[in-house]
């Protein structure tokens, strides 16, 4: 596996939220990313949710990455317990399916493992502990602003 970092969820202050983390833990952002991003909105964001951040991600020491995201109140609502998931980033798509297979027995699948504009393979599921885990391999896909490559 190449790393293990969390993922937090956050309802409509992501982009505040991680503003706080920079002041604390130093560096840049890797990435910020709105849902308008996405160009022909393929996800079906309400207009007045596009401006909502996607994706962010901040380094916080080597080979760890903060990543968050707004929950869109269209989509789900944000609880204790759905507000932090650990994203795994496989070596293989083969690896993908086999964390993502184990950690979703005896749980549930949220997003079955599937081809996104950011990764040849993604999932997230619930274990059977309530554990929120997104499970990808980015393989060869390049995102860059809706374009998948």
């Amino acid at each position: 596996m190449k790393t293990a970092n969390p993922y937090l969820n956050f309802p409509g202050n992501t982009e505040e939220a991680f503003t706080f983390y920079k002041s604390v833990f130093g560096g840049e952002f890797l990435d910020v990313i709105r849902f308008r991003d996405f160009g022909d909105n393929p996800m079906g964001v309400p207009d007045n949710e596009l401006d909502r951040i996607a994706h962010i991600s901040l380094p916080v020491g080597p080979g760890n990455v903060l990543m968050g995201t707004d929950v869109l109140a269209s989509w789900q609502p944000l609880n204790v317990g759905n507000n932090v998931s650990i994203t795994l980033e496989a070596e293989t798509d083969e690896e993908a399916a086999t964390l993502f297979d184990g950690l979703s027995a005896g749980g549930r699948s949220k997003m079955p493992l599937q081809r996104t504009q950011w990764a040849e393979k993604y999932g997230e599921c619930a274990d059977q502990f309530g554990i929120q885990w997104i499970v990808m391999y980015t393989g060869n896909v390049e995102f860059s602003l809706g374009k998948a490559g």
